[in-house]
């Protein structure tokens, strides 16, 4: 396959890149695990592409490496491939597109870009086709570009701000003093972390639900005690509240995707005899773990704690009960429209 292609050149490229003394085609070999002939393909690929690739005997073996003085039309400390992989990353930044952020990296890509031959351009498309980067449904935070502007300058001198705030929960504005300590970007959104004089502790705000935000000129000290880390530990995502030991099951058809995949950094995974899947996690609130729960449907079963099967059972009686309202409703105005018309 195409995509198997380019990844084993890459990692031709960046073994010979790393070697000292070069790489011969049985090095090669052993590396990728693919034959003779395959390797001298590789090779050649490579070359076409405007890597300055070439051969020399060292103590009696043939030895792929580069030309000694390659380096030098690569800005410093940057290797050739360094920069490629930069080039290539400018698929993840889409979902910043039109925010400062994104600008900036575009303008370094570009001056990447002009230190690269145009085979190696070339080739670079080909392994960008290959390795779709696919962006999750998120924000347009190009509508934020000032906010974020703003909270990029006082977070590195760490200075205070005022800022008017709306919580999801509530439809009236905040006035809050807020010490900020970091961004954090999460399933498609951005966070502010930072300390909430108004509630006397560290909180999370959404940066898109901040409506003003100010500059106080003053400063402080996050406290040496203070780890952004252990701070977002526990959330399932992005709350912070009593921490609980939750058990889910998952049914048999759907226990192979499910535990694929790394939901929390405490998950721990046990098969079940019938072939499902018991998951335990351990997690800050509730909330964000029973929409977890109710995205997988009659798929998944709360065994514990009994207060969030409670809350998924009650969601599940309102959707239920909403869905026979309202499809009682669309079908009589159906009858209405229908006997209108005929």
């Amino acid at each position: 396959m195409r995509g198997d292609q380019l990844a084993r050149q890459w990692r031709i490229l960046r073994r010979i890149e790393a070697s000292r003394n070069g790489l011969s085609v049985n090095d090669i070999i052993s590396l990728v695990g693919v034959q003779r002939r395959t390797v001298y393909r590789d090779l050649e690929a490579l070359q076409a592409a405007g890597f300055p690739l070439y051969v020399e005997k060292v103590e009696g073996q043939s030895k792929w490496m580069f030309i000694d003085d390659y380096k030098f039309q690569v800005p410093q400390p940057f290797s050739i491939t360094e920069l490629m992989s930069l080039h290539l990353y400018g698929d993840f930044i889409k979902v910043f597109e039109d925010t400062w952020y994104y600008d900036g990296l575009q303008s370094l890509l570009e001056k990447v870009r002009a230190t690269l031959p145009r085979e190696t351009l070339a080739y670079m498309e080909n392994v960008q086709n290959a390795f779709s980067v696919a962006i999750s449904p998120c924000k347009d935070y190009g509508r934020f570009r000032e906010m974020l502007n703003q909270l990029s300058k006082v977070l590195p001198k760490r200075e205070r701000v005022e800022m008017i705030y709306q919580s999801l929960r509530s439809s009236k504005d905040s006035h809050r003093k807020v010490d900020p300590y970091a961004l954090r970007f999460l399933d498609g959104t951005i966070y502010l972390i930072g300390f909430c004089h108004l509630r006397g502790e560290v909180r999370t705000f959404v940066v898109d639900r901040i409506k003003l935000v100010r500059a106080t000129g003053d400063t402080f000290d996050i406290p040496e005690d203070f780890s952004l880390e252990e701070y977002t530990r526990n959330s399932f995502k992005v709350m912070q509240d009593e921490l609980h030991t939750v058990k889910i099951r998952i049914s048999q058809e759907w226990s192979r995707w499910v535990g694929e995949k790394i939901w929390h950094e405490s998950q721990r995974l046990e098969k079940l005899p019938d072939g499902g899947l018991e998951l335990t996690f351990e997690v800050a609130g509730l909330d964000e773990i029973k929409q977890w729960v109710l995205s997988l449907g009659k798929e998944a079963w709360v065994v514990s704690p009994v207060e969030l099967r409670d809350l998924v059972l009650q969601e599940m009686k309102s959707a239920l009960s909403r869905y026979e309202t309202n499809a009682a409703d669309a079908d009589e105005s159906w009858e209405v429209r229908e006997a209108a018309e005929s």
